[in-house]
């Protein structure tokens, strides 16, 4: 007996030993083929069993799945990931190349926003151009969640600089520098540190005192007579990081101006953030200085980390500000349901006369032209709460967190401050904002001006995330901005049926009309408070 079951035994060995050969063998064969039609494709391990009279014996089998290659480009072709705020004809417009010619493993609409880090293929044409080393990234340029907390004369009196002591008059009386800065940066939405760091680059402000008398009076090193103290210099540094900034953004800004006429292009993969910096600068130095301000050691990059840390640790978990898939929540056009008004300003400056074109203008029905109070309301477009007001200003926080530097805001401008809703009120979708008047900024007559942020970015009217109101889509006109017409710059509202176009005066073509999607009010409304 105990040889036979020595015998058993053995036999069993054998089986197994031959199970294991033949495993393995099947193993080898198709990790050389990488795949193997037993072993499914799935890419987890697989568990395959071998069943004696004895015992069972489990032995794991990583399946070997091909790794996706890349499509190398063609000839003339070159790789590019896209950045935050990108679209088919931004992109084609910085490679100066046609948006048809782009290569895409994805099918990517035409005008949408496309996600940032998607990997596209575009020629490589241009010769000359910027070094492409991406300086800042947008959260450190406009009032972007980066900005949330930042106290600018408490960092100044850190800094124990110039900026902490100096005051200017203004019409409210004797202003602290920091409270210029604040209001300025809060209103264009460009980030107070991007300032900061700019003004220490020309002045030494910040940190130290100026050198001489040009610095003192430009302190953004802007020369000009009529141009001096810190409010109409921060306001020229601020026009100039937007117009590079959305002029990026939109495609329409692809090459710089020196001070000394010679041009030069930007490199097609810089981001929105990088071009408004490099804009600034273009505005009053050679290019030789311009290289200098830009990458020398002295220069903005080194004095805003010296100041301010890494600007890149900064925005971590904020960029990129538009996050994968992003859309326009749903919007009512700003004014009651059977009601009538007038398209007078299409897509123009968020605030000021040279800004992105974002918003839109609104008049109501009026008895007579100017100035002065109407007796209609403007409503809540979206449900949220109201985080700012001011002259002729409310700005409704559509995630109702309280920043104005998160999340979807809408601004309204021109806004009565008679009657107007209370800040940190919260209001549902069509809740009353207030009348429209002439209050605030420059206005010829009485409208509402509304336009749109996210993550602090102005979000432009006609682009990756158009502006749509009750149906209504804004495109802007085929003309540039008229700014001696009043400012006035040209555009409709489309819903597929009706094309309204905008025209200062109210003209009948220029009526809109909000069809009754919600409940009439039944009396007056009144201001929530």
């Amino acid at each position: 007996m105990a040889k036979s079951r020595s015998r058993h035994q053995v036999s069993q060995r054998m089986k197994i030993k031959f199970s294991t050969k033949l495993f393995l063998i099947v193993l080898f064969l198709c990790i050389s083929a990488l795949s193997c039609s037993e072993m499914g494709s799935s890419g987890i391990a697989e568990v395959v069993q071998t069943t004696t009279t004895a015992e069972t014996i489990e032995t794991p089998i990583l399946t070997m799945t091909p790794t996706p290659t890349k499509t190398p480009p063609p000839d003339g072709f070159t790789e590019y990931l896209t950045k935050s705020g990108d679209t088919l004809p931004v992109i084609a417009a910085h490679f100066g190349m046609d948006a048809a010619d782009i290569i895409s493993d994805h099918v990517l609409d035409p005008k949408a926003l496309i996600d940032a880090g998607t990997r596209l293929l575009v020629r490589d044409i241009l010769s000359e151009t910027t070094p492409s080393d991406i300086l800042f990234p947008d959260a450190a340029v406009v009032f972007s969640p980066e900005a949330v907390g930042f106290d600018i004369q408490s960092f100044a009196d850190e800094q124990a600089g110039f900026l902490s002591t100096y005051t200017e008059m203004m019409t409210r009386g004797t202003t602290f520098a920091s409270e210029i800065i604040k209001q300025l940066a809060l209103e264009f939405s460009i980030n107070p540190r991007i300032l900061l760091a700019l003004m220490e680059v020309e002045s030494g402000w910040v940190s130290g005192t100026p050198e001489n008398s040009d610095q003192t009076l430009y302190p953004f090193g802007y020369i000009r007579k009529d141009r001096g103290g810190v409010y109409n210099q921060t306001g020229w540094a601020i026009r100039y990081l937007s117009e590079g900034f959305y002029g990026w953004r939109a495609g329409t800004l692809t090459e710089l101006t020196f001070l000394d006429g010679t041009t030069l292009r930007l490199a097609p993969s810089l981001n929105a953030g990088t071009a408004a910096v490099m804009n600034f600068f273009a505005q009053m130095h050679t290019r030789a200085e311009w290289q200098e301000l830009v990458y020398g050691e002295n220069g903005i990059s080194n004095t805003y980390t010296e100041l301010f840390g890494d600007p890149w640790e900064r925005a971590v978990g904020i960029e990129p500000l538009f996050p994968a898939g992003i859309t326009q929540p749903e919007l009512n056009l700003p004014f009651p349901v059977n009601e009538k008004w007038n398209l007078t300003g299409g897509p123009h400056s968020s605030w000021g006369r040279y800004g992105p074109r974002v918003a839109l203008d609104f008049a109501p029905p009026l008895d007579s032209p100017g100035c002065g109070n109407s007796i209609h309301w403007t409503t809540a477009a979206a449900a949220g709460r109201v985080v700012r007001v001011g002259s002729g200003v409310v700005v409704l926080d559509l995630d109702r967190d309280g920043y104005e530097q998160t999340g979807w805001v809408l601004v309204y401008m021109h806004v009565a401050n008679s009657g107007r809703v209370d800040l940190d009120a919260y209001l549902e979708v069509d809740d009353i904002i207030g009348h429209p008047s002439c209050e605030g900024g420059s206005s010829s007559g009485i409208h509402v001006h509304l336009a749109r942020k996210y993550n602090g970015e102005w979000v432009l009217a006609d682009g990756g995330i158009p502006f749509v109101m009750s149906g209504y889509q804004a495109s802007n006109g085929d003309k540039p901005c008229d700014y001696a017409y009043y400012g006035f710059c040209s555009g409709t509202l489309d819903n597929g049926e009706k094309t309204v176009t905008a025209d200062p005066y109210g003209n009948f073509w220029t009526a809109i009309y909000r069809p009754d999607s919600a409940p009439k009010y039944l009396s007056t409304p009144t201001p929530k408070p």
